[in-house]
This record gives structure tokens, sequence and C-alpha cells, in this order.
């Protein structure tokens, strides 16, 4: 049996789970971890600039490719407590990332030694499983169960403490004979499936809507193929946005208060039964309950099965992983299509689609300065369907799910839940480490690019081109929005007289030298007109100096995007689409 440091024992563990890469910042109390790192190899890593940066490139990392987990390692005290906030987005979205953390030697934990902190207790609540691991000879198999509860039932995170004296500690381990442990996922019956098809037959307007589950479990093919065979449009979450493609003829439009389009909410209000696949009826999505399910049956599909029942009770509940569900939907549909016993949805379909055609939000706007709207327009025109898309929370990200496309899963890569502000130029670089062939374009809002703008140093000290398009209206656009129900404007001014950049009148922050002075490459643009020059631009520049290319678009300060309380109260504050020059880039005129 081979001899090694505890610490070693569990880098052998990472890389027999699959693990090549991790993203972290090294410190006194994981200093022997990075030391087996280093003995080891086969691993590479991204320094974060920012503990909670690394977490969130973690996510990124995971998000972006099935059977990813992302890595993220820290030091004792504050390190762990800055992760927190990356395992909450993680946790709420189902996102397993695995945090690891150095700690004070055990003899010291209870003596308020430098920078030893609780972090077990403090990240039980928004992991799977948080531990400080005691006996080193336990630390390979605290790995092996952390890999096997990440890949369990509902997807999350866990934390893994470690002492600076047991990662020192020796250990008898045996790496070669290394097996991981299968994940468990629980799996629908027919039975369950036969009584779901039939409340589906019996429906004269049925949707289907396709959660993050759906991408989670690798399903997306069998959605389309269960969604084709039934002729049941499908309406995706935020999170299970891509599961099927904008431009499907059988895409009917995301539902929400928020991030969904007009003709998607008017879609959910006629029909007559939803059925819900790896979802979790979010407020967003839902909005006020007795609206969204007034008049319709619903069946609801959760690998969890604490999910079923817990915003409102459907009228059957299946616990079942998605990607085993829709197996046996598309087994089942495929039968009856041959037995000729399916209904004929065609004109259901049909009508949807007109309301798609039809029920749209103009975009086509030639203020100065720059009117949101148009940024994605177009965008529209220069990202194809191949772009990868981030993007956190904000005006800028409830705008771009209403306006942009997006065409395969994973594709739209949003912290959905937790929506923290700093995520996005993060989770933007894990997005490249994971697939460094993509066009990867980020979106933030002002504020959401400033509480993490430093990690664009690491995005250009390890080679991570993205394009991150920058819209800048000095506010804290959706807090301002919110507050007009307070009838105030109080706090949320991003504005002020930059002494150093008088060009910008008062937008505050001069952008464009702070990205310059990370390393990366910047562009300003205040006309409409140059929004696409600049995009196609960035994409030079991208190509050229392999770093981070940032497109600021100075916006007038002041708009309001389109949302509400209610799917039947959507308040639509700007002018609506009459003709296709209003809207040239919706997913209708693109089709």
């Amino acid at each position: 049996m081979a001899r090694m440091t505890a610490a070693e024992a569990a880098v052998h563990v990472l890389r027999k789970e699959g693990i090549d890469i991790a993203f972290g910042v090294p410190g006194a109390a994981i200093n022997p971890f990075y030391a087996a790192l280093r003995k080891i190899g086969g691993v590479d890593h991204v320094l974060a600039r920012h503990v909670e940066g690394a977490s969130h490139m973690a996510e990124g990392y995971t998000r972006t490719k099935a059977g990813n987990i992302g890595v993220c390692i820290g030091t004792s005290g504050p390190a762990g407590t800055d992760m927190i906030t990356g395992l909450y987005s993680a946790s709420a979205d189902s996102i397993p990332i695995l945090c690891i953390t150095g700690q004070a030697p055990r003899a010291k934990l209870h003596k308020e030694d430098f920078q030893a902190v609780d972090i077990q207790a403090i990240a039980g609540p928004v992991t799977k499983w948080a531990v400080t691991v005691l006996e080193p000879a336990q630390v390979p198999r605290a790995f092996q169960q952390a890999f096997q509860l990440m890949r369990s039932s509902r997807p999350g995170p866990v934390l893994i403490d470690l002492p600076i004296d047991v990662q020192l500690s020796e250990i008898e381990f045996d790496p070669d004979t290394y097996e991981p442990l299968p994940a468990y996922k629980p799996s629908a019956s027919r039975a369950q499936v036969e009584k779901a098809m039939a409340m589906l037959d019996e429906a004269e307007r049925p949707l289907l809507v396709a959660g993050g589950g759906i991408v989670n479990a690798d399903a997306s093919e069998l959605l389309v193929e269960f969604a084709e065979l039934t002729g049941v449009p499908v309406i995706p979450t935020l999170m299970g946005w891509g599961s099927i493609a904008d431009d499907h003829p059988l895409m009917a439009g995301m539902v929400g208060l928020q991030t969904s389009h007009r003709y998607g909410n008017a879609t959910m209000l006629k029909s007559d039964f939803v059925m819900g696949i790896g979802n979790r009826w979010a407020n967003r999505h839902t909005g006020n309950l007795e609206t969204y399910t007034k008049g319709r049956k619903f069946v609801h599909v959760d690998i969890e099965p604490t999910q079923i029942g817990r915003i409102f009770g459907p009228d059957y509940g299946i616990v079942s992983d998605a990607k085993a569900a829709l197996e046996l939907f598309v087994e089942i549909a495929r039968e009856r299509k041959a037995a000729g016993t399916l209904k004929d949805r065609s004109a259901w379909a049909e009508s949807c689609q007109e309301r798609k055609r039809t029920l749209l939000r103009k975009t086509h706007f030639d203020e100065v300065p720059v009117k949101p709207q148009r940024v994605y327009e177009e965008m529209n025109k220069v990202f194809g369907k191949n772009t990868r898309y981030v993007s956190t929370i904000g005006l800028s990200q409830i705008a771009g799910a209403q306006f942009l496309h997006v065409y395969k899963p994973r594709h739209w890569i949003n912290c959905g839940q937790a929506g923290p502000l700093g995520w996005t130029i993060p989770a933007a670089l894990g997005v490249c480490k994971a697939d460094p062939e993509a066009e990867v374009v980020a979106l933030s809002g002002d504020y959401d690019f400033q509480f993490m703008v430093e990690e664009l140093a690491a995005g250009a000290q390890f080679k991570l081109p993205y394009i991150h398009v920058l819209v800048n209206n000095s506010y804290l656009g959706l807090i301002r929005q919110a507050q007009r129900g307070f009838d105030m404007d109080y706090c949320v001014q991003l504005s002020f007289e930059n002494v150093n950049c008088p060009e910008i009148n008062d937008y505050g922050v001069d952008h464009v030298s702070v990205v310059e002075g990370l390393g990366c490459k910047a562009l300003r643009v205040t006309q409409p007109d140059q929004i696409a020059p600049a995009l196609e631009e960035a994409k030079a520049l991208m190509r050229e100096y392999r770093v981070p290319v940032v497109v600021e678009i100075i916006l007038e300060r002041v708009t309001n995007i389109a949302m509400g309380t209610d799917l039947d109260g959507i308040n639509e504050f700007e002018a609506l689409a009459e003709n296709s020059a209003d809207a040239p880039t919706s997913i209708a005129a693109l089709t």
C-alpha cells in the first residue's frame, strides 16, 4: 500500500474523479494541499483575485458541459466565508461544485486561532454536505463521498474543510485501485408516465415547461423529440432556456414577470394543461399563483421529492431524473404514434406561433443616448447560434432574456435564483476555461461589472478571451425601477463627475481605463450605429490579444424594462412593435 500525505491522497481522488482544473487562491492553511497539487500534477490552476470569484469560476465551469464539476480552493477563515455566495448560487440552481478550504490545526479549533472559523456550520445550509475532516485517514473517503453526493439525486455543491495538520499527516492509500462511487438518480416508472400521458391526452391546449433539470440531466434532445412526437409546444424557464432552440416551431416563448416574452405569457394564459419537467415553479416564472394555475391542470416531474408540492400542489407528481423520465415519455409517445393514437396538436401549435410572430416588443430605437433595447438588436445581428451568453441579474439580464436568442442547451449560463452581483465576470472565465473554442459573450450592467472587475486580470493572465457587453446607465437600474413603487429614487445613483475623465459626462467610473489597467482591451460606444462595428472590432481584438474585451455602451440614464407582478399584468413601459421594422431581429423575423 502506498504511503502519502492526506492532501496527496485527496489530489489523487480528484484526478480519478476526472478533475483537471481548479480555481483558487493559495494561503498558509491550504499550502500543503497546493504542495500536493504541485507534486502529483495533472490539475491545471487559475489564480483568482478573490475567493468568491474562484467559486463563481467553478460554477461557470460546471455549467458549461455535462459532467463537469468545478473545483475552487481557498485558505482558512475568510476564504471559506468568501465562497459562501458561490455555494449559495450553486445550491440554488442545482450546480455541483467542490469547495476545498484550509483550516487551523485540530488542537486550536476551539481557541480562536488566527483565521479559524467554523466553516462547516456556516456552509451547511447552502451545501449538500459541509464537513471539517478531523481524521487524516478519512480524507480520501470524504472526497469520494463528496463526488457521489454532488452527482446523486438533485445535484449540488459540497465543501470540504481540511485542518493543516490533517493535510500533512501520512496515511495509507492506493490510488491505482480507487473507483468512484455510483451516483443515484430516481427514475419514473412506466405506470407513472402512462398516467401523465393519459392526462396530457385529455388536454386541448397543453404545454411542456422545461426547467434547468433537463439541462443538468443532458436531456434536451429527448425533450425536443418528445415535443415533436406529441406536437406539444414548449415553454423553457430561464434555467432551461436553450433546451429547445428559440427558432424551433414548438418553442412557445418564456413565461414570467421579468425574463419573459409577451407571446410566452399569452400562450401560458391560453393553456389548459402544463407538464413541468425539471423545474421549480420559481416565483419570477409564475407570478401570482392564482393566475398561473387557474383553469389548467399540472403534472410535475422533478428529481427532488420535496420539490413536488412545495410551491403549489400539482394534479400529479413524479419523482424522477429528467432524462430517465423523458426516455420513458419518448418511448411511450413513439408507441402511440405508431398506433395512431396521438392527438393532432397542429392547430394549437400554430396559434402559439401566431402569437410568437405578432406579440413583440420594439427594439429599433435611434435615440442618443442609446436605448438598451437597441443593444440586444445589434447583438442578435453580430453573434451567431453558437454563442454562449453569460449573465447574472439586473435590467441588463432581464432585457437580454427578453430580446436575445439562444439555440442550444448551456448557451445561456445564468445564476437563476441567487443572482449575486459580480457573478458574470468570473463565471465567464470559468466558461472560457471549460470551452476554450467557444464564442463567449457576457452581459452586465455597470454595477454588476464593478463588483468583481478585478477578475479581468485573471482573464488577461491566463489568456481567457471573451467579449463583455457592458451597458452603462450609471444607475442601480433594477433597484431604481423597483423603487417606483415607493415613490423614490434613493441611494441608487452611480453617477458622478470623474475629474480624470470629463468626456464621459458624469457617468462616473471610467471603465475603459480600469479595464485596460487590468491588462484587457476596451471600447466605448455612444451611438446606436456604432454598436455592431464595435462588437466586430472586439472579436478581432479578442483573437489578436487572447484577453477579455469589454464593449461599454453608454445608455440613457432611465429606461423601464417590461415587468409586472402577474402574468396578465405586465407593464409595457416602452412602445410595442407594430411591424417587422420595429423588431428586425426578433426570432420571428429571423426564421
